[in-house]
């Protein structure tokens, strides 16, 4: 063979070997690598189940997705075995819920009449959490992360999912062919998309939500606040290390006009509405690109399950940022269906049929925090003025001073129906 024959023929090989995927054979593929999908995939490791986990980023430096920790999620974390690893990265504890007209103290909604140990709120940075499941999963046999991985195509056969297909570093591809696909590639799921399933959106909301953080030394509130003021409204909570995280609550899609504003404006407009943290506002808000926009809006996909593939968290149903629930409906979510997926394998039975029963278990739930949600944007984001503000202070002092406080805030904390992990499935061995 010549030289330049044998170039050829090594080209032609380096090139059949980049597009023949690599294989990666599992039980179950989990795409995404946040609270859920973590978060299942550690409950299933530790069932005996494999699991490859595909997850598009490198790093898990998420500075602006939801951080408060409500009671519900810690009580999960803590039975994996996890929370307190999870806060030995950092973290800041919260006592609860105020909302302010002005100077005025609306609402007080105190988790610490809740039972301890779960009588807090934890502002809990993700990447602390994730870091720790992560880690929690490494050391179990049966688990292959893939990171740095996107997911390009679901594999089927027979009209049954069984697999995903993804693509690496340097475009490489990788087969994951697998039992079970879950999706938990949050609220623009591009495994929900390539299973043309609907997302389900809809314009639930008035607000979006501006997000950003700043340093703050010494003026940690241990709250969770809501400022009401200039026709508009702002949460601030403390966060780990010595920060303050704001959320500047603007009109739905009407950021592009703020925007163009400027920056001088759009921090005149801040110190208005939250004059105790105008000195921090003016010293280190120094850019537009300190900002992140949160486009707000709810949606519930139609269906959460098919014949081998299931939804799980945002992928499923996604919801605002008001009330904290976000990480709590995701760990909520793993810890259902973790049981229903080991027992549809060891059945050998991932059909639609017994998939579905995690949506008709979950699906109040979500549609339970929608309403809730709604009603709590309409009630403290909304419209100024003297009766709205006396309807707000009625409902307000229903919630503080009755019985129905203590109930709502339980509500709120752990949700319609408490949830445990199934720790009976895990493999003693």
């Amino acid at each position: 063979m010549s030289g330049q024959t044998g170039r050829a023929a090594q080209t032609e090989q380096a090139e059949r070997a980049a597009t023949t995927p690599a294989t990666h054979r599992t039980d179950v593929c989990v795409v995404g690598a946040g609270p859920a999908g973590l978060a299942l995939s550690l409950m299933l490791l530790r069932s005996g189940v494999r699991v490859t986990l595909l997850e598009k980023s490198r790093a898990f430096a998420r500075d602006f997705h939801g951080e408060i920790l409500q009671p519900g999620g810690q009580r999960i974390l803590d039975e994996l075995g996890v929370l307190a690893a999870a806060r030995s990265r950092g973290d800041r504890t919260l006592r609860g819920f105020q909302v302010l007209e002005r100077d005025r103290l609306l609402l007080d909604i105190d988790y610490r009449r809740l039972d301890a140990p779960y009588d807090r709120l934890l502002a809990l940075p993700q990447r602390h959490l994730l870091d720790a499941l992560l880690a929690a999963c490494r050391r179990l046999p049966g688990f292959t992360c893939l990171d740095g991985h996107r997911v390009k195509e679901l594999l089927q056969e027979r009209g049954r999912y069984t697999g995903a297909v993804a693509s690496g570093p340097g475009g490489r591809r990788v087969a994951v062919p697998a039992r079970v696909v879950v999706a938990a590639d949050g609220r623009f799921s591009k495994t929900r998309a390539l299973a043309g399933i609907d997302a389900g959106r809809t314009e639930a909301f008035d607000q979006d939500v501006v997000w950003f953080s700043l340093p703050a030394p010494g003026r940690a509130t241990g709250l969770v606040r809501i400022h009401r003021a200039a026709g508009t409204a702002v949460l601030v909570h403390d966060t780990y290390p010595d920060r303050i995280r704001v959320g500047w609550t603007l009109p739905h899609r009407a950021w592009p006009e703020v925007a163009d504003a400027g920056l001088t404006a759009i921090k005149n407009q801040l110190a208005v509405a939250v004059p105790q943290f105008a000195d921090l506002i003016d010293r280190h808000l120094t850019s537009r690109a300190d900002l992140k926009l949160l486009d707000v809006f709810a949606a519930r996909a139609p269906s959460w399950a098919d014949d081998g593939l299931v939804l799980v968290g945002d992928s499923g149903h996604t919801h605002g940022p008001l009330g904290a629930q976000g990480i709590n409906l995701a760990l909520q979510d793993a810890a259902v269906l973790h049981p229903i997926l080991v027992e549809a394998l060891r059945a050998g039975d991932v059909s639609r049929a017994r998939l579905a029963r995690f949506q008709e278990l979950r699906g109040p739930a979500a549609d339970a925090v929608t309403r809730v949600q709604r009603l709590q944007a309409k009630a403290f984001l909304g419209t100024s003025g003297r009766v709205a503000t006396l309807a707000r202070a009625g409902a307000a002092k229903l919630v503080t001073r009755t019985p129905i406080g203590p109930r709502i805030t339980s509500r709120i904390a752990h949700g319609r129906v408490p949830v445990h992990v199934r720790t009976d499935l895990f493999d003693r061995s």
